[in-house]
């Protein structure tokens, strides 16, 4: 594992390159701040892990992270390598999925300390969701920002197991288990927000009403214009982390 922190009189920096047995490859972690709640950062679609600090979010949440309300651990993706790997046939882009999932399961959040806030716009917004859905006891909540949540739209038709259960569509209608929906329940805070020109709202007006079915109280909010942008998500973040 290779570990540089970076100290200033405003913020802490830690990059952090080790190699994931789940994955069988180097992964990098950026970690922003010192104390307070932990945020879970996702990057959007095939983005990297330093994606939040290059695009001004981490600039954006400064006062935060310099006080120690809250810390972000911003990791990578392998979007390319599951999702977006269209030379791959579907059922192999689903399990490479399920290994970055435990990657994330078994490698990133036992150090942390505690049950993180998911976080992510775009394609991370999803990665937020699905993991708090599928993982309820190992995450304390998730803000997720103009995302799209059908992934079916990435496999072709393709169907298994392991896609059925990788769709937040096809498996929350019949999730009727108290060990899954209690955790998701007190989940806090839970938010899906977007645009109302995004062409997924669609998706996140559908996945609030099948979370809202199962008794979870999720905050939907449909901000003016795109806001499918950074600046926006930036606002959103404000916003959501304070409450």
């Amino acid at each position: 594992m290779s570990t540089t922190t970076i100290t200033t009189t405003e913020m802490q920096r830690d990059y952090i390159k080790e190699y994931s047995h789940r994955l069988g490859r180097d992964m990098e972690i950026l970690h922003f701040g010192h104390a307070g709640r932990t945020l879970l950062v996702f990057p959007t679609s095939m983005g990297r892990f330093f994606q939040w600090e290059d695009f001004g979010l981490v600039e954006g949440l400064g006062d935060l992270i310099e006080s120690g309300a809250v810390q972000l651990v911003c990791v990578d993706s392998v979007d390319g390598e599951s999702w977006y790997a269209r030379d791959r046939p579907p059922a192999d882009r689903v399990r490479r999925h399920l290994q970055y999932e435990a990657y994330i399961v078994d490698e990133v959040l036992p150090r942390l300390g505690g049950p993180p806030l998911a976080c992510g716009a775009s394609f991370g917004a999803l990665h937020a969701v699905l993991l708090a859905a599928r993982h309820p006891t190992r995450v304390g909540g998730f803000i997720a920002l103009s995302g799209a949540y059908d992934t079916a739209r990435w496999l072709d038709g393709y169907h298994d197991d392991n896609a059925y259960f990788t769709n937040l569509f096809a498996f929350l209608p019949g999730l009727t288990d108290a060990a899954y929906l209690g955790p998701l329940r007190a989940m806090d805070p839970k938010v899906i927000a977007t645009g109302e020109q995004d062409p997924n709202v669609d998706d996140s007006r559908k996945l609030a009403a099948l979370l809202r079915d199962k008794g979870v109280d999720v905050g939907l909010e449909i901000w003016p214009g795109w806001a499918h942008d950074w600046p926006y998500w930036k606002d959103m973040m404000r916003r959501y982390l304070a409450g």
